[in-house]
């Protein structure tokens, strides 16, 4: 309930989703350009290709221009030069696949620094919220801009270091992934047995992180302290108030998950009705479909996907509000000298010392 009148107080957080997907966006597209110019930065590479598997000349390298003048056509009939791959000698082409790793880790870091920067974002404008003693009247002008603000100018150093961090361990886990890939023919246990085992603790080692990284940029967003520092106070902030964190983790991604299948499958229900000519209003501009469950499909997992991108806001302020309740209680008594700044309905509902008139007010 608190989440709901903090969103509803700060509107704007709703639609902050949109610029995450477009700086995603924009990473996925500068990957993307480079991956290809760096596929095609080489010498096209020709090679032989012979109809007949006796043929010696055969994957050879060769030149399309004097082609026709060697005697491979002679001792090879319906032999061609095709183009097989861009490539070269040089050490430039030699260390290609070290800088498409380097593209690759360059990109999971920019898309967590995206991610960190509306996680840092949204975090300090629903602190704005809650450390607010007279609420709303205390809340800041434009909270959701002030913070990107503050985010984009002081924080930028924090932000970058804890993606760094997150990006080195996605980017091993992309390389076990290769790995896996590689090996999954070989007849040697022990090596699989070991790949498994790596990429089980990586995986634990990346959610992890994300969890300590989330808190920390809370942290970040409240008090402006760097990465480290913010991230060794959340992690003790949470361990004092371990069971309050189990009960509130479960049952919010509970919650969230519902609601996502609940979006999810009102859209799947409403686009079936639509694609199979069942709503008399659309029946003229719905088209007629052999198939229809791709784009059934489709539009379920986008809005999903969708569902997820706005639901993720509600999941920031939950856990943003969690940290300032825990801090608030820590800080404060409920005394007149150190009110509560958590609103009426939350310290009713958790039975602290009376508020003061002033705090009740609010």
């Amino acid at each position: 309930m608190v989440e709901i009148w903090a969103i509803g107080y700060i509107m704007s957080t709703l639609f902050y989703p949109i610029i995450t997907f477009i700086l995603i966006a924009i990473c996925i597209s500068y990957w993307a350009v480079t991956a290809v110019f760096l596929a095609t930065s080489g010498e096209p590479v020709y090679k032989v290709m012979a109809n007949q598997t006796l043929c010696k000349y055969a994957n050879l390298t060769c030149y399309p221009e004097t082609f026709n003048t060697t005697n491979v056509t002679k001792l090879c009939p319906g032999a061609q030069c095709t183009f097989a791959f861009y490539g070269g000698e040089s050490l430039y082409h030699r260390y290609i696949l070290v800088f498409q790793i380097i593209n690759v880790f360059v990109f999971l870091w920019l898309v967590n620094f995206s991610i960190a920067l509306g996680q840092c974002t949204l975090a300090g404008a629903f602190a704005s919220y809650y450390w607010a003693f007279r609420k709303p009247a205390d809340i800041p002008p434009c909270p959701l801009f002030s913070s990107f603000g503050r985010a984009i100018r002081y924080h930028t150093g924090s932000l970058a270091f804890g993606s760094l961090i997150l990006a080195v361990v996605q980017l091993i886990r992309v390389i076990l992934e290769y790995l896996d890939h590689k090996l999954k023919g070989s007849q040697n246990a022990f090596a699989k047995f070991l790949l498994c085992c790596l990429k089980c603790c990586f995986w634990c080692l990346e959610k992890f992180l994300k969890f300590i990284n989330r808190n920390a940029y809370i942290m970040i967003a409240i008090y402006g302290k760097n990465f480290c520092t913010s991230a060794r106070e959340a992690f003790f902030l949470l361990m004092r108030n371990v069971v309050r964190v189990a009960v509130l983790d479960k049952v919010t991604d509970f919650l969230l998950f519902l609601g996502k299948l609940l979006v999810a499958g009102a859209v799947g229900v409403l686009a079936f009705f639509f694609f199979t000519h069942r709503i008399p209003a659309f029946a003229q501009e719905a088209p007629s479909l052999n198939y229809y469950w791709v784009p059934l499909l489709t539009v379920i997992i986008g809005s999903y996907l969708v569902a997820h991108g706005f639901f993720s806001v509600y999941a920031m302020c939950v856990d943003t509000l969690f940290l300032c309740f825990c801090e608030d209680l820590e800080r404060n008594d409920g005394s007149t000298a150190k009110p509560y700044y958590m609103s009426a309905s939350l310290h009713r509902i958790l039975g602290k010392k009376e508020l003061s008139p002033k705090k009740l007010m609010g």
